[in-house]
């Protein structure tokens, strides 16, 4: 159940260590000795906070040659601590530059998506991308839990890409992801929302 999740994610977040080092990644990316370094804590315990973090998407991590660099997901810390507060709305709650109408929704897919439901390219901005993400992420259904298989095959119907989409679609919120099951957040936590 998706209260479940948000209840973990909270859980997650009001650790006093976690919040430090969600503190220490505002000023940008950090790899887990530095982190271990400037907390005065040693790296293993730092690894067990930072997996904890990440599993809840508040964190994503990229590695640049043998060094793994932690960061912080400003947009999904700053949805799930506000999901709370769109529990229960039939009406989005989404920041004024994220906000598209109808029209300019059809514009994006029509630009995006070809004739045979094919996507062209992933948009790179950020309103755009959240628009197609959508688009696509309402194949599945609300309250079932699909493996990253099924996930993947569906993908490729559509993008060649898979790896891409189903990062995305996790790291703006559309799905949540637990073991490689995964299963759609309420609409109330997306970014976006294209009527179809």
């Amino acid at each position: 159940m998706q209260l479940e999740k948000m209840v973990a994610f909270h859980k997650a977040v009001g650790d006093p260590t976690r919040l430090r080092i969600i503190a220490l990644l505002r000023k940008g990316p950090l790899h887990g000795q530095a982190i271990a370094g400037k907390l005065g804590l040693r790296p293993p315990t730092i690894t067990h906070h930072l997996k904890k973090l990440k599993d809840t998407g508040a964190v994503y991590s990229r590695r640049d040659k043998n060094t793994i660099y932690f960061y912080l997901n400003e947009q999904n810390l700053e949805f799930m601590t506000t999901a709370i507060l769109r529990i229960g709305d039939g009406e989005r709650v989404v920041a004024e530059e994220l906000k598209v109408d109808a029209k300019d929704q059809a514009k994006i897919i029509k630009n995006f998506v070809t004739v045979e439901g094919k996507l062209k390219q992933m948009p790179s901005q950020l309103k755009k991308k959240n628009v197609i993400l959508s688009y696509f992420v309402q194949w599945f259904e609300h309250g079932k839990t699909y493996d990253e298989k099924e996930v993947n095959e569906y993908i490729k119907t559509f993008f060649d890409d898979f790896a891409t989409v189903r990062r995305e679609w996790i790291m703006q919120q559309f799905m949540y992801r637990e073991n490689n099951q995964y299963e759609l957040n309420p609409v109330e936590m997306w970014p976006v929302v294209v009527q179809r």
